[in-house]
């Protein structure tokens, strides 16, 4: 098992870390000054100027669609090759987006490179590629525990030519950004068929009529304006029969092979942003003085630091080792470690982030700071692509396998 970054992955590093240092660090009190000037022009959800008008600036550095093992259309990295550079992106929560990687719409690029017919990609993939347009993916609902996936009540039914979609989605992630214009929706084509072959994904556009974007949902107190978590209701909507993924009871295999590589970009951006929050910790606490001496001389500043670096190191080589069994030997083969990875990673950058917080006084909960939101976007990943408890079921039931009579 070899973590060294390739020649190719170390020479993007370093183009990445430059590109954030020039271009995305700079700009950050810019994106907050534009989300408050479009609250009160009455716009919130209209697409920030600052992100949009650094994209080409990353596609002219030849930093585009880095996430994308697609080599025709990709970068054409390893899941391993990847992981460091979306650390380096999570250091700024939507940084990602500047370079075309972002959730969901990586996710579901990747959906429509696997699975997509020819039809598909053309009409929803290249325009995604190309940065045209934004998508999201309607999984979650709120009459169901969602956690178990297998509860999902809401029907696509064929009739004819078309399929009939009805339900109300929730924590539809994208579906507030005025460019979304495609979603990726789960429902059950078949409830009497096998337990994992009764749903299906089917493609479906923001606009089709019955369609209603409901309200967004906070998160802790933000909405994430533009991108935003919607609640979705879909009352009799409509779309092509063309329009399924795959095949009718194949959304739990499609389900599994976007999930992987995600969980690999979501672990790796908490990464990032646990080493940041470690650097404005560190910088904090050498700068204010407490009870006569730097706040870094305390000994539970110390220990602190000390435990986040340990956390944040243990966290990233088990994330690479997760990716780095996912291209050996594929997502199936990986499974254990990618379930271990999403406990960790959110759990470890909730604590160092608090840690951070904490020295920073007040302050740290405050806008002057990054941290509070920081804190959010990590606490949220407790939930996303899974919570704990699913994931720590899975990885118990793997270690008693093991050593079953």
């Amino acid at each position: 098992m070899d973590f060294a970054y390739s020649e190719r992955t170390v020479a993007l590093q370093a183009r990445v870390s430059a590109f954030m240092a020039e271009h995305v660090y700079p700009a950050e009190p810019v994106y907050w000054q534009q989300l408050e000037a479009n609250t009160a022009a009455g716009k919130r959800w209209r697409p920030l100027v600052v992100i949009e008008a650094l994209k080409p600036k990353a596609r002219a550095a030849g930093l585009w669609n880095l996430f994308l093992p697609d080599s025709d259309r990709g970068a054409g990295l390893s899941n391993q090759e990847y992981a460091p550079l979306a650390e380096i992106m999570g250091r700024v929560p939507w940084a990602s987006e500047v370079f075309n990687c972002s959730a969901p719409d990586s996710g579901n690029m990747e959906v429509l490179v696997r699975y997509g017919s020819a039809e598909q990609q053309q009409r929803w993939l290249e325009p995604l590629l190309a940065g045209e347009m934004r998508s999201a993916f309607a999984m979650t609902e709120p009459g169901v525990a969602s956690s178990d996936a297998t509860n999902i009540e809401a029907r696509i039914e064929r009739r004819g030519d078309e399929y009939i979609i009805n339900g109300r989605k929730w924590w539809t992630s994208g579906a507030g950004d005025p460019r979304c214009k495609i979603m990726i929706f789960m429902g059950k084509t078949d409830p009497d068929a096998p337990r994992h072959a009764q749903q299906s994904m089917v493609l479906v556009p923001m606009d089709a009529p019955g369609v209603t974007v409901i309200r967004p949902l906070t998160v802790f107190g933000y909405d994430d304006a533009p991108h935003g978590h919607m609640e979705v209701d879909f009352d009799n909507v409509r779309v092509s029969a063309a329009n399924i993924l795959l095949g009718e009871g194949r959304g739990f295999e499609i389900a599994q092979g976007r999930l992987g590589p995600g969980r690999i970009h979501h672990c790796m951006r908490l990464i990032g942003l646990a080493e940041r929050s470690l650097e404005l910790m560190c910088r904090r606490a050498s700068s204010r003085v407490a009870f006569g001496k730097p706040v870094a001389a305390q000994t539970v500043t110390q220990e602190r630091i000390a435990e986040a670096r340990c956390r944040i190191d243990q966290a990233r080589l088990l994330t690479l080792k997760a990716a780095w069994t996912m291209d050996v030997a594929g997502n199936k083969a990986a499974k254990a470690e990618i379930a271990m990875i999403k406990v960790v990673a959110p759990n470890m950058a909730c604590r160092v982030i608090d840690w951070a917080i904490q020295a920073h006084g007040g302050a740290g909960m405050s806008q002057d700071f990054p941290l509070a939101y920081f804190y959010t976007a990590a606490r949220t990943l407790r939930f996303a692509d899974g919570p704990d408890e699913v994931h720590r079921n899975a990885i118990a039931k793997i270690e008693l396998g093991r050593h079953a009579a």
